[in-house]
């Protein structure tokens, strides 16, 4: 696996490809603006330098019109040092001009969602103030492009969202991750959880929204979530708890029900920074969970790992891609875990 770029300073938590287009790529630094690749990364061009904020924290292409992107600005990964935005960007013609679409005082967007058939029609889950309490945090849904929003989850001043995933069969079924912390004016290394985490989920497009329980642990901190696009009753968390509860969970019932599926550390310490979890459109049993990336490379620091229910392993295109072999394919080698 190769460093793509661009080299510079600074972590990167939004990335992003655009559907049919398997070369083209955005990615968001956490203070330095958006960046688009349409080469498979071996040159990198900034799309975001004429805004006034610089902190990226999720990045979203309409599936049914890849020139229209969201940008929600904010890291939401609540370190010791720590940028802030100012609401949610929307872009028409793929990045070459912007326009601020609002939820100004969010402070900390964590993910963006945008409807597979509306353009217009779009979810942002956003964790609010990193110091303090404020009103405008939780799960906002836009109908209208961003020329309007409606707070659709929303527990208390205390608690934001950072993690939502949107069924692939249904878009009226989405699923949130809640997450009650935050960061005191002193230095601490870990932010603080609180009782107001959990996961949500709504089948009315965000209308009313239940919590999924049964099988999580009681002690819920940062929650990363993820859809199988190839079985999507099966649903992935990467949760945030103690030693004995903290990992990966799997519902096969579209959230009614959990297992604890591994709880290896590596997979999960320091879970709320790393949460980021993806799973392979074709193997429903095959998942990635991924750590934000330091594009320096003298410190550039990324540590993956997949969990496979069945055996199989990897291997490195000349193009630099990476391509899983079945486990009946006779070129299969014993397969590998990377870190560090």
């Amino acid at each position: 696996m190769a460093l793509a770029g661009p080299f510079r300073g600074g972590r990167a938590l939004a990335v992003t490809g655009v559907p049919g287009q398997p070369e083209h790529f955005y990615f968001g630094a956490v203070d330095g603006g958006v960046w688009e690749s349409e080469n498979a990364g071996r040159t990198w061009t900034p799309i975001f330098d004429g805004q006034e904020i610089a902190s990226i924290g999720s990045i979203a292409v309409a599936p049914s019109n890849p020139k229209i992107l969201y940008v929600g600005s904010g890291e939401a990964d609540m370190r010791s040092d720590i940028a802030y935005g100012n609401g949610m960007y929307r872009s028409d013609d793929g990045g070459h001009t912007w326009r601020h679409i609002g939820l100004t005082d969010t402070r900390q967007i964590g993910a963006i969602v945008v409807d597979p058939h509306d353009p217009n029609v779009a979810y942002v889950a956003a964790l609010g103030h990193q110091y303090g309490p404020n009103e405008q945090r939780g799960v906002f849904k836009t109908t209208d492009g961003g020329a309007t929003w409606t707070k659709v989850l929303y527990k208390d001043e205390n608690t934001g969202a950072t993690a939502l995933a949107l069924d692939p069969s249904d878009p009226k079924t989405i699923y949130a991750a809640l997450w009650q912390t935050r960061r005191p004016p002193w230095n601490v290394y870990p932010p603080s959880n609180g009782p107001g985490s959990g996961i949500y989920r709504s089948t009315d497009g965000g209308a009313t929204w239940t919590q999924l329980a049964s099988g999580l642990p009681q002690k819920v901190g940062r929650v990363g979530l993820a859809i199988s696009p190839a079985l999507p009753a099966r649903v992935y968390a990467m949760v945030d708890s103690d030693p004995d509860h903290g990992g990966l969970y799997r519902s096969d019932d579209r959230g009614a029900t959990w297992t604890h599926a591994g709880k290896d550390p590596r997979i999960w310490t320091r879970g709320w920074y790393f949460s980021g979890i993806a799973v392979d459109p074709r193997m429903p049993t095959s998942s990635t969970r991924w750590t934000p990336r330091r594009t320096d490379p003298r410190t550039a620091a990324k540590r993956s790992m997949r969990f496979a229910e069945r055996p199989a392993a990897t291997t490195t295109t000349r193009s630099g891609s990476i391509r899983t072999i079945p486990p009946h394919d006779s070129r299969q080698r014993p397969r590998r875990r990377r870190f560090g």
